[in-house]
């Protein structure tokens, strides 16, 4: 990435500072966390059976624990290493669970986790061809995101995403069915899209289609993120959420109640409507495209 200061018509390049210690990386990682991830912050240096575990994080969206490894050197392996601590995780969920009652004002159980979704996320100032390839399957929930300092106090963060035609780790599974990567699989799932398009009818699927298409054209930078219970569109944030239902699409938008101008009244108002799946207080069941545009200019309020 090359970035540039601009003073007037001139332009003058920003110099990386590379970070000289992992845990310059950890201390500004743990620090803003919420700011970066949206997730809360449990525990730095968790120490479980004999390993250590850089960062413990939840993810309050998935309702899943979330391992962070920080690394600056790039001759590791990002899959026995993140296959390892899924497993782990996995295995002590009562140590998991104890470290955030511990840490939090609210307490969890064990039924109140979604275990299916826990991944763990390295991050580090670069990675290696080796090292995205090897990650890049698409039902494998271990993530590389690239962090990098600037001069001028700036900081950029690049979570590297599979690409649309990474394979499935289950081929590899079924070689040793008694491998750390066969127990993973077996209990954590990566969605995607076509998990929530499975068995719709053609005319869901367009449905769908004509509103991601519509969403992804606002003037952002918006990503697409399968999640278990619905398709979550985000920058920084969830935008909207949609779920895929049988013969219609139910959306939310993400404000809260009085931050929406709604000037046709087509939004229900869920703030005390307590588990609905996406986030957010407005709500909407769509069954056709009559009124994209106006959904549109509602979904963009949350830009």
């Amino acid at each position: 990435m090359l970035l540039y200061s601009q003073n007037k018509t001139s332009l003058s390049s920003i110099s990386e500072k590379p970070f000289v210690l992992e845990k310059e990386i950890q201390v500004l990682f743990e620090a803003n966390l919420t700011v970066l991830t949206g997730w809360q912050f449990i525990k730095s240096e968790f120490y479980l059976k004999n390993n250590r575990l850089d960062t413990l994080a939840y993810d309050p969206e998935s309702k899943s624990f979330v391992i962070i490894e920080y690394k600056r050197d790039r001759n590791y392996s990002v899959i026995d290493q993140g296959v390892s601590y899924l497993n782990l995780m996995l295995e002590y969920k009562a140590d998991f669970i104890v470290e955030y009652n511990e840490s939090q004002e609210n307490t969890l159980k064990r039924d109140d986790i979604d275990w299916s979704q826990s991944k763990v996320i390295f991050v580090a100032p670069s990675f290696t061809d080796f090292q995205k390839q090897s990650s890049n399957f698409k039902d494998l929930s271990i993530e590389l995101w690239e962090i990098k300092r600037y001069e001028n106090d700036l900081i950029s963060l690049n979570p590297i995403r599979k690409s649309k035609s990474a394979p499935s780790i289950k081929p590899l599974q079924k070689i040793d069915s008694k491998s750390e990567i066969s127990k993973v699989t077996k209990e954590i799932k990566v969605y995607t899209e076509e998990d929530h398009l499975v068995n719709k009818q053609d005319n869901v699927r367009e449905l769908y289609e004509s509103f991601k298409n519509a969403i992804l054209n606002l003037p952002a930078d918006i990503e697409v993120i399968p999640k278990k219970s619905y398709v979550a569109f985000k920058t920084k944030t969830n935008i909207v959420d949609v779920e895929i239902q049988a013969n219609s699409l139910k959306l939310w938008i993400n404000l809260k109640k009085g931050q929406l101008n709604d000037s046709q009244n087509i939004m229900r108002d869920v703030s005390l409507l307590k588990g609905h799946n996406g986030n957010g207080d407005y709500e909407i069941t769509i069954r056709d495209t009559v009124q994209i545009e106006y959904i549109m200019s509602l979904i963009k309020q949350a830009l």
